[in-house]
């Protein structure tokens, strides 16, 4: 998207410390949960922006299991990293469902697979990407492992950008908009892809054709999340919540009324 003379350097947020590059307006793009911005106490740091991805957790349970869905493993053990995000979604789905289940929480990631592997548990709770990239690895592709349809909780993943920088901001909004919105079909009543939502912004120096450029460089968002993630990917992840609105996902652009 940045062209032949742009360059990108990626920093993991893996620590603390790490989050000082956003404190200090080091980084012009950061893929962050609002709790990895309130836990760094960074809210004041940045702009949020629009959600890039909603990352699902999930139970993960091999291909032989009888269960198909979650309420089907009510009383069985599943396994999850204690206190993570999925554990305390496991919790509250089936706390609300008034049903229950056999804990079996580990501190060790190693401990969680080979518990899971060895089937001593009959689902592994987890984030649906990390699921999905345990199960064609090791023991875990040996299990024909697939994911249960139901999430039990969806969390998005937002592009912020530092506060210095207004016209920044806007671009990566509009940019990611369009990479967006770019899958939305025309309909009867309404324009659909780029029709409708033609940005001409010439006080962000942008271009009149640089939306077409974007899709061009890059596809549109379900192109780069087929190559990454979903069918063209050995990952092989549904869209799910990561498809637009009205195709049963969560993203709902702005658009031309």
């Amino acid at each position: 998207m940045l062209g032949p003379e742009g360059r990108i350097e990626f920093s993991q947020y893996d620590s603390d410390k790490a989050y000082d590059l956003m404190r200090h307006g080091d980084v012009d793009v950061s893929f962050v949960s609002a709790s990895e911005i309130l836990a760094a106490g960074i809210a004041g740091e940045i702009v949020p922006g629009p959600a890039i991805f909603f990352e699902a957790t999930a139970v993960m349970v091999a291909g032989a299991s009888p269960a198909q869905h979650l309420a089907d493993l009510a009383g069985q053990p599943i396994c999850f990293s204690q206190g993570a995000n999925a554990h305390r979604n496991l919790e509250a789905w089936f706390a609300a469902h008034r049903l229950d289940f056999t804990r079996m929480g580990y501190q060790e990631d190693v401990e969680l697979f080979d518990t899971y592997n060895a089937q001593v548990c009959r689902g592994e709770a987890g984030e649906s990407t990390t699921l999905a990239a345990v199960r064609i690895s090791g023991a875990g592709k040996s299990l024909h492992s697939r994911i249960l349809p139901e999430p039990l909780a969806v969390l998005p993943i937002i592009a912020a950008t530092p506060t210095e920088d207004a016209q920044w901001s806007a671009i990566v909004a509009w940019a990611i908009y369009t990479l967006q919105r770019a899958d939305v079909p025309k309909a009867e009543w309404t324009a659909g892809g780029l029709d409708a939502l033609q940005i001409k912004a010439p006080k962000l120096s942008l271009t009149d054709d640089w939306q077409k450029r974007v899709i061009g460089a890059t596809g549109t968002y379900g192109e780069i999340f087929s190559r990454n993630l979903g069918d063209a990917s050995p990952l092989k992840l549904p869209r799910g919540p990561n498809a637009p609105l009205g195709d049963g996902g969560l993203f709902a652009t702005p658009y031309l009324e």
